[in-house]
């Protein structure tokens, strides 16, 4: 077992439903930690970012210091994964309005797109390993989630929901627009674990 398999996964745990993750880590078998100051960067194999409220997380990784510490994890070639929230931080562009961001992952990214809180659903998109191969269905949790309406030429488009991008990787970035940790199906934080552990 490399170095990197040994390491746990971090999660932000600044705001957000951080815990859910947690539950779904645990229930695939892989150890854990909660991420609340840059010196943890160091122990994990690699950063789920929650959804939660993306103005009030930004605020929050400014009090904590930490927007230097995720981009410097990014650049080591770690892997980042973002959901709603999350991906939103992640991204290279935010409108609706626009805002601040890490600009990591190449694609623009439209929040609050789906409507308000009553407005979250569920239901199943389509979902595939590698964005080639057949796709299956997944099951999918959008809550006044934001919608990427813009993919950079090295994004790859893994899942879809009404012919819409919800799932995209780019190298050791991936990002979700609906909370799959809210769902019964562990495929995607099983295959981001897998590349977490495999240090790719």
């Amino acid at each position: 077992m490399t170095e990197t398999a040994r390491k746990p996964i971090g999660v932000l745990a600044l705001q957000g439903d951080f815990a859910a993750h947690g539950r779904v880590l645990d229930q695939i078998g892989c150890p854990w930690v909660e991420v609340r100051k840059p010196s943890q960067f160091a122990e994990v194999a690699g950063l789920i970012i929650p959804g939660g409220e993306s103005t009030t997380l930004l605020k929050l990784i400014d009090t904590c210091n930490m927007e230097s510490a995720i981009r410097q994890f990014h650049a080591a070639g770690k892997p980042i994964f973002g959901t709603c929230a999350g991906v939103i931080l992640i991204a290279t562009e935010v409108t609706n309005p626009s805002q601040h961001c890490l600009g990591l992952l190449d694609v623009t990214v439209e929040r609050n797109s789906y409507g308000r809180q009553v407005d979250s659903f569920e239901t199943q998109g389509e979902y595939s390993a590698n964005g080639q191969e057949t796709a299956r269905p997944l099951e999918m949790i959008f809550i006044r989630a934001p919608r990427i309406i813009r993919v950079g030429p090295g994004v790859r488009v893994l899942a879809r929901h009404d012919d819409e991008p919800v799932l995209v990787q780019s190298g050791t970035l991936l990002g979700a627009t609906f909370h799959p940790e809210m769902t019964s199906d562990t495929t995607v934080h099983a295959s981001f674990v897998a590349r977490c552990q495999s240090g790719r």
